[in-house]
């Protein structure tokens, strides 16, 4: 790819506004009007009061509000999701800044300013490197613990506000002791205001939902202030605001002192705005079936964040509650968000001189009012009842938030749902599966036995390096528990990603089985996948006849590999639809009641070492009776081993002598049918034994075979 073609992208999305009014439908403009104005009513009251909560002069919540709007709307990617100042950010803001500055100093302010630049160059980077995916890896748990502390703590430090008192501390705790203390010196006339304004907030949503009861409620708190001169009496107010457009900042661009300190924070803030707009646009997007671009949306909060921070603004988010307004109001497209802007710099314009009579106690009613909002009961209980990785990760970043630092609860709560991926992915199940009674689908059955010489696995992940290590060591825990397993059919239809290190495992598993005498297949091999597996040369080294298609593996490998005899003589079970039609002949009806009843512990066993040994040094004194089928037996078999299969056995027709002094030993692959000829033959005879393991242990231990 050339420098031209690798920068096709970033056109796009720098071009964006362009595309916008080139496609724009004039029907959508009336919808979007309604909307846009809609948005503005509640617009105002809310970039004030996220301002305070940030404790930075109302104008910034203005000035980001209108910006924020306009640059996200152009270069954002959800037609609804409206993006200013919020309270969550805002929250996070004040925590940033206050571990590094002083409030209401002319530091404090530029702070806000550059926080807001740098989250927006981290963003717009991430967005311009389509690194949009990201996103997907932070857990929903992050946003509901972080928003529920970040809501306990907006309400409770605007308690002092509400009632009128001044309250120092460092934390939580210092702060809920600090208001306990300062009761007594509660201003009642703004405690009442303020009470007063939560009460007419919660009457107007009762009445009527759509009305702006934050709106209507500084109103009324406002005129009482004017009428009756209540900021002569104590009453806080906010003060006159500046009727004129964002100015250009200051910023200390160069200080590298200045970065440092806001360096983590600034990334903090780029991530939860990133995670807030996402989970809007996605959420409103699932309603109106616009496909969105993440990367184009991480492009338009980065541009958002630093034009707000070059004038005069702070940090901005994807809004919740103002983006479900947009959205039932009937906006169209993104240009309600511009029209919004629009309407806020006119309303401030016409209102700036009342806003002297605004009381700090009813911005503190409302902020109550929103930060209760945050708190989504369903959505915590929901996520208690569901995992606990995700219960931990809510339960972290809500500590975090509340009692440590919110920018370390927020880090800690993605790094946390990081961690949970890698463990999840690097933890794939891995099933050995058995047919299910149609014989059409495979599951992992737990009760169901499984068959003596084939096993069925099913890999339920990707085989990258982080897993590869527990899928090999799965795969051995099975092959230890069922030992005689000669072949497996390894199912890889959940495999979609293999790296080299999947090939390596593979190539281990496949060497393994072959020592054993056996082999191992593939079925439903992804495209991708099988395309590494030819270039690696793997498909080679397995074989392609050993790439097998799903219908007809089970059935290629039990007539072709399968032995028979095992079916038939050692197997209880019938697992596969092939097995159905065979001759089973585990229990015959001529054996007398007697031998059948005989315990398994009476008959004795050799290991095949001390028969080894043995051989060697008493051959004269054995007799070694293998009672394999005779294509078994010529495959491989203990030197000097006379072969009499068991139905001859069972039938009575043999040339060993019984009542020969010789130890007789019977062998068979594992024991089975040695041990049923022995059942049948030992009454009385105490010279007869049984190879412990059958030809698996002799083959194990390495021992010399014949093959005829």
């Amino acid at each position: 790819m050339n420098l031209g073609e690798s920068l096709v992208p970033v056109k796009k999305y720098l071009a964006r506004p362009s595309q916008l009014f080139r496609e724009y439908d004039r029907k959508d403009l009336r919808p979007d009007l309604i909307a846009g104005l809609t948005v503005a009513v509640i617009l105002l009251p809310q970039a004030i009061a996220f301002a305070l909560i940030a404790e930075l002069p109302p104008q910034m919540g203005i000035y980001t509000a209108i910006i924020a709007a306009v640059i996200a709307g152009l270069w954002g990617s959800s037609n609804q999701t409206h993006t200013g100042p919020t309270n969550a950010v805002s929250l996070l803001v004040l925590s940033i800044l206050l571990s590094n500055f002083i409030p209401g100093s002319p530091d404090f302010i530029l702070a806000a300013g550059m926080l807001a630049l740098m989250a927006g160059i981290f963003q717009l980077g991430l967005g311009l490197a389509r690194l949009g995916m990201l996103i997907n890896f932070v857990s929903h748990s992050v946003i509901i613990g972080f928003a529920t502390g970040a809501g306990l703590l907006i309400a409770i430090r605007q308690i002092p506000h509400l009632l009128g008192i001044e309250v120092q501390g460092e934390n939580i705790g210092e702060f809920l002791f600090g208001i306990g203390s300062g009761l007594t010196e509660t201003n009642l006339i703004t405690a009442t205001l303020g009470i007063g304004t939560i009460v007419l907030i919660l009457v107007v949503r009762r009445i009527n939902k759509r009305l702006p009861g934050a709106l209507i409620a500084m109103a009324v708190a406002s005129v009482l202030v004017y009428a009756f001169n209540l900021d002569e009496r104590g009453v806080s107010v906010i003060g006159e605001l500046p009727k004129s457009l964002p100015p250009l900042a200051d910023l200390p661009l160069l200080d590298l002192g200045f970065i440092t300190r806001l360096s983590t924070g600034a990334l903090a803030v780029a991530a939860i705005g990133l995670v807030e707009t996402t989970a809007i646009s996605r959420s409103i997007a699932t309603q109106t079936g616009q496909r969105l671009d993440s990367n184009q949306e991480f492009v338009g909060q980065g541009l958002a964040n630093i034009t707000v921070g070059l004038f005069s603004g702070y940090p901005c988010a994807g809004s919740f509650s103002r983006s479900a307004v947009n959205f039932n109001a009937g906006a169209r497209t993104s240009i309600a968000s511009l029209l919004s802007a629009l309407f806020l710099l006119i309303a401030v314009f016409a209102t700036a001189p009342m806003a002297k009579y605004l009381p700090r106690t009813a911005l503190a009613g409302v902020l109550i009012v929103v930060a209760i909002g945050m708190i989504d009961r369903k959505e915590i209980v929901r996520i208690w009842q569901g995992t606990r990785g995700d219960a931990l990760i809510m339960l972290v970043t809500f500590i975090g938030t509340l009692f440590i630092d919110i920018a370390f609860a927020i880090l800690a709560g993605i790094l946390i749902s990081f961690a949970l991926y890698l463990w999840r992915t690097s933890l794939p199940r891995v099933h050995q599966v058995v047919p299910d009674e149609q014989y059409k689908h495979f599951s992992f059955q737990k009760n169901k036995p499984y068959c003596p010489q084939l096993g069925v696995v099913d890999i339920l992940g990707d085989l990258y390096f982080g897993a590869v290590n527990h899928v090999e060591e799965t795969i051995y825990q099975y092959m230890e528990q069922n030992p005689s397993q000669r072949f497996l059919l390894i199912r890889m239809h959940n495999v979609n990603h293999c790296d080299f290190s999947g090939i390596h495992m593979l190539e281990n598993i496949v060497q393994t089985y072959r020592e054993k005498g056996g082999d191992v297949f593939l079925v439903r091999v992804d495209y991708r996948v099988n395309k590494l597996m030819t270039s690696t040369g793997f498909c080679d080294r397995l074989g392609w006849q050993n790439f097998l298609t799903e219908d007809l593996a089970v059935s290629h490998i039990f007539y072709k590999y399968l032995d028979p005899a095992v079916c038939i003589y050692e197997c209880p079970v019938k697992v596969f639809k092939e097995c159905q039609n065979l001759p089973k002949q585990l229990y015959l009806e001529d054996i007398p009641v007697l031998e059948k009843e005989l315990l398994v512990e009476s008959i004795l066993e050799v290991k095949a070492a001390a028969l080894w040994e043995e051989i060697r040094t008493k051959e004269n004194d054995l007799i070694i009776v293998d009672v394999r089928e005779p294509r078994e037996y010529h495959q491989g078999h203990i030197p000097k081993a006379e072969t009499v299969p068991l139905p001859k056995i069972l039938a009575g027709h043999y040339e060993f002598d019984l009542e020969s002094e010789k130890q007789i030993v019977f062998v068979c692959r594992s024991g089975r049918r040695s041990r049923r000829a022995a059942r049948l033959l030992m009454n009385g005879h105490k010279n007869i034994r049984i190879l412990s393991g059958g030809m698996l242990a002799w083959e194990k231990e390495g021992l010399l075979e014949a093959i005829d």
